[in-house]
């Protein structure tokens, strides 16, 4: 059930163009200085969010950097480990602690 004679029309076809100050009466503000106090305005949350942004971007390449160098790290433990104790005439993988101390 509708009661089509409570509804009023709020913006006519024609009203689309229109902004806000135009319908009220109110004269619009124009100053050749207002781009100016917006961009100083704004400045404040734009430096945030690139701040934010390049902290981003170092907190990835920083993990990116330890993730490579745990691999590095884990890969030379591989290489290094003693030999296995099934190994006793030594002829497994050299350890680099073995090649420094031997001269070699």
């Amino acid at each position: 059930m509708s009661s089509p004679g409570c509804h009023v029309e709020v913006m006519t076809s024609g009203d689309c163009g229109r902004n806000v100050a135009d319908m009220l009466g109110t004269p619009p503000v124009t100053s050749p200085l207002r781009g100016l106090v917006q961009r100083l305005q704004d400045w404040p949350v734009a430096s945030q969010q690139q701040a934010r942004r390049n902290a981003m971007v170092a907190a990835t390449a920083c993990a990116q950097r330890r993730a490579e160098r745990d691999d590095v790290a884990d890969y030379l433990h591989a290489r290094t480990a003693p030999a296995a104790p099934d190994d006793a005439a030594g002829t497994g993988p050299a350890r680099a602690a073995d090649i420094r101390t031997s001269g070699a």
